[in-house]
């Protein structure tokens, strides 16, 4: 099951690119991120390098394949799967998850993280002090990254890949383009509009990128440092957040406040409203709560003699 990279065909970038988030979000350790490689590797040869796409027919044979392996070998390479889909379907990447064919260890997935409201707060007013401070060109811009991960619940590749002139200072809402050149509009707050408006005046109008860096356009990694700095300078803990974790907040928030899931699911980008379900979890406490205001049998109930 070692497998060869070079087999790997179609399925090399994207799996680097997932090993890649796993080291700048999760801050795996090396011997992990060395498994989850090898295991995707090795699940890629089994399918002629088309793990990327695979359906739930060949994630059975992968779990086929490994029927003979200890417990504990089998659950990692399940994990490692499980990740890798994951992160496929949140990257936009494709619309679906095969992995319910895929063993599963008795402990249940826990939630995404979050963050609360008062620590969202805190993150904006350490960036807007920074801003104050003179010759804040990068606290501007940080500021611009922060207002769209959590104003708009942008994905990290989304947000530091985004042309420059994907912002047009009317206009309240961006169009991006996904896989398979599927649009979607992703509204701007005013908030957002103002600190993105701010931050482009300082960006050259030849330049292709919004955020740029060197030649390119600032990396997922760079990304990840500076929000991570950002929450340190806020007095959250690193291991709390991400930018990810920004975009999991915003989607919780507005569900929070009344959000319509279908609405959601179009901001954020999903192809399956599943995804957007298992995305957006709401405190059990909120749903009791909204039932016990909402239901007709409520007011049913309150009437009777």
């Amino acid at each position: 099951m070692t497998g060869d990279p070079r087999a790997v065909g179609g399925d090399a970038e994207v799996i680097g690119r997932f090993l890649e988030m796993l080291s700048a979000e999760a801050g795996a350790a090396r011997n992990t991120l060395l498994a989850y490689g090898t295991d995707l590797r090795g699940a890629s040869t089994l399918l002629d390098g088309r793990l990327a796409e695979a359906g739930e027919g060949d994630v059975q044979r992968l779990a086929d394949a490994w029927a003979d392996l200890s417990p504990a070998t089998a659950a990692r390479k399940a994990s490692a799967l499980r990740r890798f889909f994951a992160f496929l379907a949140e990257e936009g990447l494709r619309g679906d998850d095969p992995s319910a064919a895929l063993p599963r260890p008795g402990a249940s997935r826990p939630l995404p993280k979050t963050l609360d409201h008062d620590e969202i707060g805190r993150l904006f007013a350490t960036a807007e002090a920074a801003v104050q401070n003179p010759g804040g060109y990068q606290a501007l811009r940080l500021l611009a990254l922060l207002e769209l991960l959590y104003g708009s619940g942008l994905r990290a590749t989304e947000l530091v890949s985004l042309p420059r002139r994907a912002f047009r200072g009317g206009q309240p809402f961006l169009i991006l383009r996904g896989k398979g050149g599927r649009e979607r509009l992703v509204p701007l707050s005013e908030r957002a509009r103002a600190a993105v408006a701010e931050w482009s005046k300082l960006v050259p109008e030849e330049q292709p990128w919004l955020f740029p860096s060197g030649k390119s356009h600032l990396s997922r990694v760079r990304l990840y440092q500076l929000i991570r700095a950002l929450g340190a300078a806020a007095g959250i803990a690193p291991d709390r957040i991400s930018p990810h974790v920004l975009r999991h907040a915003f989607a919780t928030h507005l569900l929070e406040g009344g959000a319509d899931l279908r609405a959601l699911q179009s901001m954020l980008g999903h192809a399956d409203i599943a995804t957007t379900q298992i995305y957006t979890h709401v405190d059990g406490s909120r749903l009791v709560e909204l039932v016990n205001r909402h239901h007709p049998l409520v007011d049913a109930g309150r009437r009777r003699p």
